[in-house]
Order: structure tokens, then C-alpha cells, then sequence
């Protein structure tokens, strides 16, 4: 009893350490990657480039692909948004996986990343309320967010983009429409529309992080992210709604697959290890995943073009919504020092709350 214990506070520690370096240390913790169409000041082609960095270094499991999309969608949009949202393509990244750090630190952030459609008597796409306020009357709120607020999420985030368009709010922009790429991504995952999330309930344990972070980590240098440039969504909760029903439609194949690849090879090749910031990991076996990626034929590329596609979609429906306002006047827009200060205070305050430390100050 007591050696379980012990190896449960050292594996807290472990984590802990790893999540407060992310949390605080304002670097991005992936691999930057560039539209195949662009080409490096040396002439190195953004393909060859990104394929020879990957064998360096492995990105954080996680936050690989939220970081990506975010980045990506940059590359959608008019050339009227592109000089502000091109200047801070980092901040757009690194704060792509925010609404992650908060989800355990901040009180009703963790259902704003899914929505269990399974959890429904009636889920088809002609019943399921699409409008929070109805939904509410239909289930009241307690119901709502036990399985799940992603789709509305969505359309509250919107509006709230929207807004600071509205205002000309330079760091408001940056912060929303980075949590906004977040939960539209979130809409995209298969494993975040069902109540067996992580293959719990069909003794698939794990195949949540398989599916959204070891397979795009392994396979998205070779993933086409071209998705051409952003388009206006004249209606933002049925866009949201069908990105949610998509992924869903794609759930069977993600666990189906998964079950007969592992009756095939059996528990002894599906895993392996790896050295990962100095600690030997158990992970899917490159093997395994190869096969696995290789049957669900794109799948994983298909959920992160639509993801891409959609983020920029939405930001630039959110810009035309807001009046068109002149970016340019803001692209200059530098966080000062006490926003700055801020910004790191915020973040710290989330890992206080999750850890409960004393303060150092």
C-alpha cells in the first residue's frame, strides 16, 4: 500500500514539474510548421525542412495539434487580416492550448471541450437543440454541462470575438480568437462526441491521446495543410453543429479499428518505449500506429484540414461581422510590460489553484 502511494506522489511530481514548465515558461513546446507553399530564406523547401527538425525533436504530447491548427489557419486569411494576425502567429500558437490549463484550474472550463452526443435520447441532426437557450429549457443546465458544451461554446466565442473586433481590442483579439481555435479543434475529434472518450467503456484505455497527439505527432509531416483561404459562415451554430455530428460520424471507424488492429498483433506489439525528456514513456508502438493510421485512411489529416479550415472561417466571419475594422492600425500592437506581467500572473494563478502551492513572492 505504502509503495503504491509513493509511486503515486512521485508520478504527480513528474507531472506537476512538466505542466508548470509549460505552464510558465511562455515557449512554444512544438515544432513550428509553414504551408507547404512557402520556402525558407535559404531556399530549403518548408517539407524537407520540417521532416529533418522532426527526427530532433518530438513535440509535447497534447499540445501538438492545437498549436498547429492555430498556426495554420493564419495562412487562410485575407490579406486585409494577414499583417496582424502573420505578427503574432506565435502568441496565436503558444496560447492555442490555454483552455487545456485551465480545464483543471478554472471552474467550468473542462465542458467546454465536448459534447457527449451518446448521452442523448434523441441525437439525430434534426432534434438535438442547436441553440444553448433551448437546450437549456429542454435539459436545464446542470445536464448540459455534465456531457458537454462544445458546439455552444463555439457560438459564445464567436459572438466574443466579434467583439473585440468591434472594440479594436488588440490583446482581446489575440486571447479569444486563440481559445476560439481551441474549442473548434475540440469539435473535430471523434473521441470528444462520445461518453467513451477515451475507449474506457470498451476496454480501449488510451486511445484518446493515440488518436489526437501520437498519430499527428508520428504522421502530420506528411499531412497536406493546404485548405485555401477562409470563407464567410453565414450560420456559425449550424457550422459549429456540423463539425460536431462529422467527427462523431467518423467514431466508429476510430474504436473499430482500433479493437481489431490489437486482436491482430496482441497487447505485446501494440507498445513500446521511448525516451522522453529523460524518462522512459510506454507509447504506441510505431508499428502499431503505422497500420492504425494507415487504416483509418486520412482520418487524422481530414480532422485537422477541416480544423484548420474552420478556425480560419471563423475568424474571418468574425472580423466581416465586427464591420471590417482596420487591422493595420493594429499590427504594431505589442504587449506592454505590466500586460505582459499579467499574462504570466494569470497563468501562475491557474497552476496555485491546481496545486495549491504557498506563494514565493
Amino acid at each position: 500500500m505504502f509503495h503504491q502511494m509513493y509511486n503515486g506522489f512521485i508520478w504527480l511530481g513528474i507531472v506537476g514539474i512538466f505542466f508548470a514548465e509549460s505552464l510558465l515558461s511562455g515557449k512554444p513546446v512544438y515544432e513550428e510548421i509553414t504551408p507547404k507553399n512557402e520556402v525558407y530564406r535559404d531556399g530549403i523547401s518548408w517539407k524537407k525542412s520540417i521532416c529533418h527538425r522532426h527526427s530532433k525533436l518530438r513535440p509535447e504530447w497534447g499540445f501538438y495539434a492545437h498549436q498547429q491548427i492555430n498556426r495554420l489557419a493564419v495562412f487562410t486569411l485575407p490579406t486585409e487580416m494577414m499583417p496582424f494576425f502573420k505578427k503574432h502567429i506565435n502568441f496565436l500558437a503558444d496560447n492555442a492550448v490555454n483552455p487545456d490549463k485551465r480545464r483543471y484550474a478554472v471552474v467550468g472550463e473542462a465542458p467546454r471541450h465536448f459534447i457527449d452526443l451518446d448521452a442523448y435520447p434523441d441525437t439525430s441532426v434534426t432534434t438535438l437543440p442547436r441553440f444553448y437557450k433551448e437546450a437549456t429549457e429542454r435539459y436545464g443546465e446542470d445536464t448540459l454541462a455534465l456531457h458537454g458544451l462544445v458546439p455552444w461554446q463555439i457560438q459564445l466565442t464567436k459572438y466574443q470575438l466579434t467583439e473585440a473586433f468591434r472594440q479594436r481590442d488588440a490583446r482581446r483579439i489575440l486571447r479569444v480568437a486563440a481559445d476560439l481555435g481551441h474549442y473548434i479543434a475540440d469539435a473535430n475529434v471523434p473521441l470528444h462526441t462520445t461518453r467513451n472518450y477515451n475507449g474506457q467503456l470498451t476496454n480501449q484505455q488510451g486511445i484518446h491521446g493515440f488518436w489526437e497527439s501520437r498519430l499527428p505527432e508520428l504522421f502530420s509531416a506528411e499531412y497536406d495543410f493546404l485548405t485555401g483561404q477562409a470563407s464567410y459562415v453565414n450560420s456559425p451554430q449550424k457550422a459549429a453543429w456540423r463539425a460536431v455530428f462529422n467527427a462523431n460520424a467518423a467514431l466508429d471507424s476510430v474504436l473499430r479499428f482500433e479493437e481489431k488492429l490489437t486482436e491482430e498483433m496482441g497487447e505485446t506489439r501494440k507498445f513500446g518505449f521511448e525516451e522522453r525528456n529523460g524518462l522512459t514513456t510506454k507509447v504506441y508502438s510505431s508499428d502499431f500506429s503505422q497500420k492504425y493510421h494507415e487504416r483509418l485512411r486520412g482520418q487524422v489529416e481530414r480532422q485537422m484540414r477541416a480544423s484548420i479550415k474552420l478556425v480560419g472561417d471563423f475568424w474571418y466571419t468574425c472580423w466581416v461581422d465586427a464591420g471590417q475594422p482596420d487591422l493595420k492600425a493594429l499590427a504594431d500592437y505589442q504587449l506592454t510590460e505590466q500586460e505582459t506581467k499579467e499574462e504570466n500572473d494569470e497563468k501562475k494563478s491557474w497552476l496555485k489553484r491546481l496545486f495549491s502551492v504557498r506563494s514565493e513572492d
